[in-house]
């Protein structure tokens, strides 16, 4: 074949063609923008040249794209190519929300939490995955999260709690490259109007733990009378408690702050806890938090937890963290301690001068200390 019928070997750019005259073969990689015409002596070093003249044209087409575009929101070409292969990873993983909280509330248990705390937590997000159905929880946007905490007819602080709950949720997801935690650390917070803590009347105590019996009892006596949190109590075991000695232990494991501490067994905490007491095991038995609703109930107090049902009389709100409330602010008034106070309830100084300082006169503190069963 005469190479004089290869005039025109290309028909797309860069155009390579056989020029007879110079006996070379032409690279044209001229544009309206510029460009040049080299020559090769054979074929393939042509062809060469023109696969690197495409690939530069590729390259500055991506960084005109990169500058245009991806540059005013502070991100290069490198870092949306990794952003999405993260977003395509976490697709492929699509795991329900369903079975992310089913995930979560597994681990929870494998870690030793109580089942009160795993009971609260699976219905504050079931309401979530009701809301959201069948909804991968890759695809689940911030703004899918605010509105349903924006939806919900519930208190700030109570609006607060199904955050916290959601971000654990995102945390634990993330660990697993189901989603990102990100998404849910950056919904809103709900301001929360600050507010004397609300604390028990000493006849309101004794009418609780007059209807309250065997470990619904010793829990509602040892927030009353050692201040011990909700979580620390589900934590803790008859052999902690000391009632010889005088002292309940409060392992660092056992600690909302880790940190071990001392508290003392008041004279009101004995003699509530002794006919119950036991030599070891759990302070807290089976289908403890049925049994402990329908105390407060019987005491004419409404569940902490909503969606119980109707009440047939007139209910008075359960105070929330009322117990501890109650220890702190009676006890302080008792001993006009408050160094004293916060080292036997595991707050700081600065948290009981803010909101438990004379809060209750000294009369009631000693009728309050003064209950017995």
């Amino acid at each position: 074949m005469s190479r004089k019928n290869k005039t025109n070997e290309t028909a797309s750019w860069p155009f390579i063609r056989w020029i007879e005259s110079r006996q070379r073969w032409m690279v044209d990689a001229r544009t309206s923008r510029g460009g040049q015409r080299t020559f090769h002596e054979t074929k393939a070093l042509a062809e060469i040249e023109a696969s690197t003249a495409r690939t530069n044209r590729i390259n500055e087409g991506n960084s005109a794209f990169d500058t245009r575009e991806l540059s005013k929101y502070g991100w290069t070409v490198q870092k949306a190519i990794r952003f999405a292969i993260e977003h395509l990873k976490a697709q492929e993983n699509g795991i329900k929300i369903s079975d992310a909280i089913k995930a979560l509330l597994a681990q929870k248990k494998a870690e030793g939490t109580s089942d009160v705390y795993r009971k609260d937590l699976k219905n504050r997000l079931t309401r979530l995955s009701d809301a959201m159905p069948d909804r991968g929880i890759s695809s689940i946007t911030t703004e899918d999260l605010d509105g349903f905490l924006n939806d919900l007819v519930v208190a700030p602080g109570t609006k607060n709690t199904f955050r916290r709950d959601i971000r654990t949720l995102w945390s634990f997801a993330e660990k697993r490259n189901w989603a990102h935690a990100r998404v849910a650390r950056a919904t809103g917070k709900a301001r929360v109007a600050q507010s004397d803590p609300e604390i028990l009347t000493p006849d309101q105590a004794m009418n609780l733990l007059s209807c309250s019996s065997d470990d619904v009892r010793a829990f509602h006596a040892l927030g009353l009378f050692a201040g011990l949190r909700v979580s620390e109590i589900h934590r803790l075991d008859w052999s902690d408690i000391d009632l010889n000695g005088g002292w309940i232990t409060v392992a660092a494991a056992k600690s909302k702050t880790r940190s071990r501490r001392l508290v003392p067994v008041l004279a009101a905490l004995k003699a509530w806890l002794k006919p119950v007491a036991k030599a070891s095991g759990p302070i807290i038995g089976e289908d403890f938090r049925k049994r402990q609703e329908a105390a407060r109930n019987k005491a004419g107090f409404t569940p902490e937890i909503e969606g119980t049902g109707l009440r047939k009389r007139k209910l008075i709100p359960w105070p929330a963290n009322g117990l501890r409330h109650s220890f702190v602010s009676y006890r302080l008034a008792e001993t006009c301690d408050a160094a004293k106070t916060a080292l036997e309830s595991g707050h700081s100084q600065d948290v009981l001068h803010a909101h438990y300082k004379e809060l209750v006169r000294p009369d009631a503190a000693k009728k309050f200390f003064s209950l017995r069963p």
